[in-house]
């Protein structure tokens, strides 16, 4: 695998190294020593699938609050999104700046998201799968969002979503 920083620090992108031969490719995803080695310690307890069957789909921007801030590798294992960490720690130099990334399929590459981070994805292609392997259980009543389009980040979405949740729809500007 490979790491690079993004220029939010702790974002990381992860991608793969591909053994090929006539039968395809292999290729780790995920090694916690790798992760380890290279600065990213990174053990994850939970993996979710996030299947989104229309081309133009909008999820986020997530985050849960402390004490279960998550710690998330995101990639896309079917499709294509557009894939978007947005800063929210305040003591960060990046605080209220963004990233983003084109996961696909076809380019096998990652996500690593820290604490403190929000993360958002709109779809590129229609039955587009995103998978989370994410270090904390889920829980209820932690989860916390901010508005995908708000000015305060500028995100330079590249379209408008077609479809996306009330909730994700409703989520408040940003006032820090």
């Amino acid at each position: 695998m490979r790491f690079s920083p993004t220029a939010i620090a702790g974002v990381v992108s992860v991608d793969i190294e591909p053994a090929s031969d006539e039968r395809g490719f292999f290729a780790r995803l995920y090694c916690p020593q790798e992760f380890e080695a290279a600065g990213h310690p990174f053990a994850p307890v939970q993996s979710s699938l996030s299947h989104n069957a229309q081309a133009g789909t909008l999820r986020g921007m997530h985050y849960q609050t402390p004490p279960h801030a998550e710690v998330k590798l995101v990639r896309v294992t079917r499709g294509r999104a557009f894939d978007v960490a947005l800063d929210l720690r305040e003591d960060s130099p990046t605080h209220r700046r963004w990233t983003a990334a084109e996961l696909s399929a076809d380019n096998g590459r990652a996500l690593l998201i820290p604490h403190g981070v929000a993360h958002g994805f709109l779809t590129l292609e229609a039955d587009t799968d995103v998978v989370y392997q994410i270090d904390q259980m889920y829980q209820p009543g932690h989860d916390a969002g901010v508005r995908w389009d708000d000015p305060a980040f500028a995100i330079a979405w590249p379209q408008s979503p077609r479809v996306i949740s009330p909730r994700d729809a409703a989520y408040a500007s940003y006032d820090r």
